[in-house]
């Protein structure tokens, strides 16, 4: 389509939220009336763009998904054996302060009792799913850790902190690769997976949204934790040695990242929104803390101008943002490379719209 130059990174963001409430009641979002992440990350970008803009349509629409899964006591269904649950409760802290119902408080207190009954590694490292024996996957940090430490804040349970900055300890300590500096996707504890190195345990690529969701939990974490807290100290270096990492491998013509993010040279490799979306939110953030080199805010706006010329919009004039990874396992590199393309998948909208609220103060600098 023609982009608007004009518009706003707050506009981009309003569009694509608005083009999915017109497409799908709240309930209905895909995969409909289920508690998924999918639906979190779509609405988690929403509520920063609610806190943003004070519409409370935004607030609304996320206030009716919650309610069409968690009744008046509490309850609801959700996969008790994997990481992944956790990330919609996030949703729940905000409305629970906005209404005072306690429902939205005992739900949280359901999916953090999640990690009681999680399996670990030898050394207290979740395993991403209990289907997945011994493996972490960056994509838990994300999952489980940002929901942590907002609970550990706003319910008073601060052993959370310690917990979550163990699980990326683990992370950084099997999973970074000193030379690129980038994290590989999974780790096996076991060495059984067949795509496991016999020596180190991880898969053999570095894919872009695991990555994408790593910067986006590093990130959030510097926000939810305190202060005067160690762990930001500890994490600041950290966040910034990243982002200098993905600096390293932004696609120069488009501004956007790989699939298997340093593998742009193959021919049968392709630019993947969503993991550039949050590469780009991570980026803007950390310039904001101020943990990276002058070049990074140079980055992210090419970056965000590179999501903006790839928009496409349907007969209706509703917001597409093509080329999503649909969900992902660890393997190899052909496993990344012919996964399908989708448009609109939620969880790409979602870091589409964390962007473009992260960006809105960057982008005219």
């Amino acid at each position: 389509m023609t982009v608007n130059v004009s518009a706003t990174p707050l506009d981009w963001a309003k569009k694509a939220c608005d083009s999915l409430m017109e497409t799908y009641k709240a309930g209905e979002l895909p995969p409909a009336h289920r508690w998924h992440y999918h639906q979190g990350v779509f609405l988690c970008g929403m509520e920063l763009l609610w806190a943003t803009v004070k519409d409370d349509r935004y607030v609304n629409y996320i206030q009716e998904y919650v309610d069409d899964l968690v009744d008046e006591h509490g309850n609801l269904y959700f996969q008790r054996d994997e990481l992944d649950a956790m990330q919609a409760g996030l949703l729940l802290f905000n409305l629970h302060e906005r209404t005072g119902q306690e429902k939205y408080r005992i739900a949280a207190e359901k999916l953090r009792s999640l990690l009681l009954t999680i399996n670990k590694t030898t050394e207290g490292g979740f395993w991403h799913k209990d289907k997945y024996p011994y493996q972490m996957w960056l994509d838990g940090l994300y999952m489980a850790g940002v929901f942590s430490l907002k609970y550990a804040n706003v319910y008073g349970e601060t052993g959370l902190r310690e917990t979550v900055l163990h699980q990326e300890r683990l992370m950084r300590k099997y999973m970074k690769d000193e030379a690129t500096g980038l994290l590989y996707h999974a780790w096996d504890e076991s060495r059984r997976m067949p795509w496991a190195n016999p020596e180190t345990g991880c898969s053999p690529e570095f894919w872009s949204r695991s990555l994408g969701w790593y910067g986006l939990a590093l990130a959030q974490f510097m926000d939810l934790l305190p202060a005067d807290h160690p762990g930001r100290a500890e994490l600041a270096p950290v966040l910034g040695d990243f982002v200098e990492a993905l600096i390293r491998y932004q696609d120069e013509e488009s501004g956007l990242w790989y699939q298997v993010v340093d593998k742009g040279h193959l021919p049968d490799n392709w630019l993947e929104t969503s993991g550039s979306c949050l590469f780009v939110y991570t980026i803007a953030k950390a310039v904001k803390l101020e943990v990276c080199s002058e070049n990074a805010q140079a980055a992210a706006k090419k970056g965000y101008r590179g999501l903006i010329q790839v928009l496409q919009q349907d007969e209706q004039g509703r917001l597409i943002l093509p080329d999503i990874c649909i969900g992902t396992s660890a393997g190899d590199y052909e496993n990344y490379v012919s996964r399908p393309k989708v448009n609109n998948d939620l969880h790409g909208v979602g870091a589409l719209v964390m962007a473009c609220v992260e960006m809105e103060s960057l982008i005219n600098d």
